[in-house]
Parts: structure tokens; sequence; C-alpha cells
């Protein structure tokens, strides 16, 4: 805080030049106000660093207000002679409006934040789900191969799978997954080995944009040429999808607002009566 009051004494210090003509003593609020927006003009140029050499900038700040230059250069000039009011007092003021305000802003975009949330959460479906999946079989297998169609968001594979002592299989089980483009090659192929003898749990996310049309999982695949009689446990499969924040935001407006154009009286009356 002691550094940001120095830098913004040294901001007035250069608007105050010693003037001979009397001119508008600016109220203490008011003042603070301008301080304020000189520190946000100050901020703005240092962040795109542009060089300034002219104070001139500060006089659409001054206008605005009702203001000249003269005016705020007379009225620092004159705290000296005021016996009850401080240059720094006004200069926390205006400190204290600029934190308040980024406060503000801070909470805004934690509302902006949770709408997210919320619109995302609203609009996620289930596109496949399954509690209990047992592959006993070589013809079992087929249970477990999905391909969905995709739509752009975010796609969320769980499950959890165990590969038991019954298993015949010499070599490891996999399961492969990937995303299907338009053109029908593969994106973001992924290869999951599956361990044996206790219960694992699997999460796996996707994201899908208008460049990709299907989703393919295959959760149990073979790395033998000659597979054996398998025995695997899928339990609580889900897939989940989540569309994206843009369209779930816009989604969920829509939702809330529930917008009627015309009342239903208005149709009514332009029904013809026999209708009616």
């Amino acid at each position: 805080m002691k550094r940001l009051i120095r830098t913004a004494l040294a901001v007035v210090t250069l608007l105050c030049t010693a003037a001979c003509v009397r001119h508008t003593i600016i109220p203490d609020d008011e003042l603070a106000q301008i301080f304020h927006d000189a520190f946000l003009t100050n901020a703005y140029i240092g962040s795109q660093n542009v060089r300034i050499d002219s104070l001139n900038i500060y006089e659409p700040i001054f206008a605005r207000y009702g203001y000249t230059t003269e005016d705020v250069q007379y009225t620092i000039g004159n705290f000296s002679k005021r016996k009850s009011a401080r240059l720094g007092d006004v200069v926390e003021l205006a400190i204290d409006r600029l934190e308040e305000e980024g406060k503000r802003y801070d909470r805004e975009v934690a509302i902006l934040d949770t709408i997210d949330n919320v619109a995302r959460r609203t609009f996620t479906r289930t596109v496949l789900s399954d509690s209990l999946i047992r592959v006993r079989s070589l013809r079992d297998t087929a249970r477990l191969s999905f391909v969905v169609d995709v739509e752009p968001g975010e796609y969320r594979l769980t499950m959890k799978y165990l590969v038991d002592s019954l298993d015949r299989n010499d070599r490891v089980l996999r399961s492969r997954m990937w995303i299907e483009r338009n053109d029908s090659t593969q994106a973001y192929p992924y290869t999951l080995t599956l361990r044996r003898h206790r219960e694992e749990s699997f999460t796996r996310t996707f994201r899908v944009d208008t460049s990709h049309r299907r989703l393919h999982l295959h959760l149990l695949t073979f790395t033998d040429r000659s597979p054996k009689r398998p025995s695997v446990t899928v339990s609580d499969l889900r897939l989940t999808h989540t569309p994206e924040t843009r369209t779930a935001v816009d989604s969920l407006y829509i939702k809330q607002l529930d917008v009627r154009i015309f009342a239903d009286e208005f149709f009514r009356a332009a029904l013809p009566k026999d209708s009616l």
C-alpha cells in the first residue's frame, strides 16, 4: 500500500506546477475520483507500453468532471494552506475506490464462473451406462465395444474393471479408444493395459470438436493372435457428454428466460370467431 501511495503522490506531483492565477478548488471527493481515473489511465498506458511525453492525456479526464488542468494544479497546490485536509487522504480515498472496484470485479468473475459451471452441469447428459457387464466367452467381448456419434464438447468415461484368475489368456489384455475424424482417420488414440487379479478404476476424458464424428471404445482387446476364454467384469460403466461452455450457457439462458413474444390473448384475437 505504501508503495502505491508513493506512486500516486508522484503522479500528483507531475500535475502540480505552480499557478499564479486563482482557479476553482475541486472538492476532495471529486478530486479523489479524478485521481482514480488517472491511475487507471496510467495502468492502461503501462500495460500497452505506450510512451507518453505529454500530460495532455489527463485533460479529457479533467474535462469530464468540468475542470481544467489549471484547476487541478491549483487545488493540489492549495492543500498546503488547508490545515484540516491532507493530499495523502485524497490519494488514499482514490486507492480505496480502486481496491473496492477490484473486489467487485473479482466477485463478478466468480459469479460468471459459477454460471459456467451450473450450465455445464445442467446440460451434462449420460450417453451410455451399464452397472455390470460380465465377459466369460469370446463372443461376449462384443458387449464391451461401443461406437458413439459425438458432438462438440467433453466426453468423460468412467468404469471399474476386474480381470480375475479364470481368465485363460497368457498375454496382457487391453482397452483401445480413439476419436474418429470426419475423414475417417483416428485422433487421440489411447491404449489401456488391463491389470489382473484386483478391481481397478479408470477415467478418461475426450475433447471433441466439429472435426470429429465418432468415439470408439473397445474396452477388451487381445494381444494374442489366438485369444482364449476371457474372464473380465466391467462395472459402473458411464460415458457422459458435457457441451462446450458457450453452448451450455446459451441453453441455460434460454431455459431460464422462457421468453414468449406474444401472449395467448394475441393469438386468440387473431383466430376466426367460429374456431373458438
